[in-house]
């Protein structure tokens, strides 16, 4: 109420004031907080996504060598087939001249053909050792790819992890719920563990 050109305030004219400020201040404080989870998310996104970005290089990138170290694998056993093939024949010709030699009876056709057995044999041994090898770089190349593809899962569920944190950080944005916020933060240390499994070849 007005007297004499000053305003006085009645009792309930500064609980509405009250209110008022309070309900402003509240209003501040909670946008502050909003901002602050805002931020928060759209950082941790950032910085899983940059991640994510990585793990899904490492996937194909091992998916690759995978595919490289099988092929070389392959050529190496068909290698190692021709190689055996080739100790097949030597051996054929061994025999040839074995029975050769145990049908005639000139001493100069027996050692004629003995010398051909003795030569059969030390190539069949070369070829034999040659083989061999080849099948072992087969076997070796086709454990390294086995590793890579094993690797290459890895690196791929720690993708798919970190992509279902992303997913849980815009739900968390949209709903600005806590309990998805800890998801979010959950789901991305499972993903980066399981790219630590990777990293390490576990």
């Amino acid at each position: 109420m007005s007297s004499g050109g000053f305003h006085v305030h009645g009792p309930h004219d500064h609980e509405l004031e009250h209110a008022r400020s309070g309900h402003a201040e509240h209003d501040a404080h909670g946008d502050d907080a909003g901002k602050r989870m805002t931020n928060q998310i759209a950082l941790f996104t950032a910085l899983i996504a940059t991640v994510g970005a990585l793990f899904a290089y490492m996937g194909g990138a091992t998916q690759a060598n995978a595919g490289m170290y099988k092929n070389n694998a392959a050529i190496k056993k068909t290698e190692a087939a021709n190689q055996w093939n080739y100790f097949q024949a030597k051996s054929t010709k061994q025999s040839l001249a074995e029975v050769s030699r145990d049908l005639t009876t000139s001493a100069a056709d027996r050692e004629k053909y003995q010398a051909k057995i003795d030569r059969y044999e030390k190539e069949k041994s070369e070829i034999k050792t040659v083989a061999e090898a080849l099948e072992a770089q087969s076997r070796d190349w086709d454990k390294q790819s086995d590793q890579q593809m094993h690797l290459h899962h890895r690196w791929a569920q720690a993708t798919t992890v970190l992509q279902v944190s992303i997913a849980l950080a815009a739900i968390a944005l949209l709903t600005r719920r806590k309990w998805l916020q800890w998801g979010m933060v959950g789901t991305g240390a499972v993903g980066l563990f399981i790219g630590l499994a990777a990293v390490l070849h576990v």
